[in-house]
């Protein structure tokens, strides 16, 4: 067994090592785009760029995980995802990077996500026993929380590497990565699933997912409101950083970014100690409800400190929330369905993300600025609230998400299905042995 825990802690640090790499280079483009363009919705698109893939494609990176060597989707994924930012740095060096190119760069690095991500889900409760799997999606969230603070170490390296410099260093951790990936010893039932006499077809494979969900409506359910926690997280995520940036400058973005990441890697450390409430669906209300608390503390004026304390708060929530949703996913689903399973809830699970991004630029540039500039329509109702002026718009739209967050927290805590899941449903495994390593 602590084969397998060592095991799991190599794979965790290839991706870390290379999630961190991703942030650095999506962090400074996003700055590149808001300097050079000058417009919330295009940094909106930017982000949808990057949320389009996931949920078009994580049915099919579920059949490829469960039906090739998982591994080798890992590395590859990293390959192509370093084929991508090389490219992307020529382009720079050249002056020849554009909007367009930045759109692609972020869509063609988050397809080849979609497949490492939902390998590497796949291959978590392989080697993690199911009392552990809260602890391991804790650690797993440690990945999050470096890419969120990885704009303060970017903010850093900007002036002094540029654009082409930080792009470098990120293929420098794909390297990393894609050499710890080759060299540590997987389990061969890990690495390839069991073949079948007569495996489906591509066809039923991609619907498979699907079905699974629609026999289990607890499962289904659950996957709904990670739906809608997305949507408001979305929603909350492409803002923060024009509201930041409303009142202060980018080097203030970073240091903000960085005290957001610490109160992830907070929640991250809580989880990977703790594994989460011994009533999971329990967890996922209370952890949501703190959430909407933390959103609604961004709103009331453009202040440093109040954004400095509200966002590590609302961070902090984030692994425990999705820690015990993935935990519940992992150990009711069978080995043999388990990667189609999975990337069908991750597509579902962000399916109302893109919504999210399209209507965050409009919803503040047309609607929301504009009725709360001084004399706006709503200068004298939720101005008062949060204020009128530049960035105030976006500030009620986070006490939009704020309600919202509350209110999934309720509806969470009073779904008879979701408090009953993990009684009601059987338990796919029993704690695995270790297995050889090849």
């Amino acid at each position: 067994m602590r084969s397998d825990v060592a095991r799991f802690a190599a794979v965790w640090a290839a991706s870390l090592v290379s999630g961190v790499g991703s942030a650095l280079s999506g962090f400074v483009l996003g700055v590149w785009v808001l300097q050079t363009q000058g417009s919330v919705t295009a940094f909106a698109l930017v982000m949808l760029a990057g949320m389009l893939p996931p949920v078009l494609l994580g049915p099919v990176a579920g059949v490829v995980v469960d039906r090739f060597d998982r591994r080798a989707v890992l590395v590859i994924a990293d390959a192509l995802s370093a084929l991508v930012t090389s490219t992307t740095a020529l382009l720079t060096l050249a002056g020849s990077l554009g909007i367009a190119q930045v759109y692609l760069a972020t869509a063609l690095t988050s397809v080849c996500g979609v497949f490492h991500f939902t390998a590497y889900q796949a291959i978590t409760p392989l080697l993690v026993p199911q009392r552990h799997l809260g602890r391991a999606n804790g650690l797993m969230q440690i990945s999050m929380a470096m890419q969120i603070a990885a704009p303060a170490v970017a903010g850093a390296l900007l002036p002094a590497l540029g654009l082409a410099g930080v792009l470098l260093i990120d293929l420098v951790t794909f390297g990393i990565a894609m050499v710890v990936l080759l060299a540590v010893r997987l389990p061969r039932s890990l690495l390839r699933p069991e073949e079948k006499a007569e495996r489906p077809s591509v066809r039923a494979d991609l619907g498979h997912g699907w079905r699974y969900l629609r026999a289990r409506p607890a499962l289904l359910a659950l996957t709904l409101v990670s739906t809608a926690y997305n949507v408001v997280f979305a929603l909350a995520g492409v803002l923060i950083q024009p509201l930041i940036l409303s009142f202060g400058s980018p080097t203030t973005l970073g240091l903000l970014m960085l005290a957001g990441g610490s109160g992830l890697f907070a929640g991250s450390l809580l989880m990977g100690a703790w594994g989460g409430p011994r009533h999971r669906t329990a967890g996922i209300s209370a952890f949501t409800a703190l959430g909407g608390v933390a959103l609604a503390l961004h709103a009331p004026s453009p202040s440093v400190l109040l954004v400095a304390l509200a966002a590590p708060l609302f961070l902090f929530t984030l692994p425990v929330v999705q820690g015990c949703a993935r935990a519940i996913v992992q150990s009711k689903v069978g080995t043999a369905s388990l990667g189609r399973v999975l990337g069908t809830t991750q597509a579902l699970g962000q399916a109302g993300q893109p919504l999210a991004y399209l209507a965050a630029g409009p919803l503040v540039e047309r609607l929301a600025e504009p009725a709360l500039q001084p004399g706006g329509a709503l200068a004298g109702s939720v101005g008062l609230l949060v204020g009128t002026g530049p960035g105030r718009g976006i500030a009620a739209v986070f006490l939009l998400a704020a309600l919202l967050m509350l209110a999934l927290a309720a509806v969470t805590a009073l779904h008879p299905r979701l408090r009953t899941v993990e009684t009601d449903l059987p338990d796919a495994r029993p704690d695995m042995e270790p297995a050889r390593a090849t």
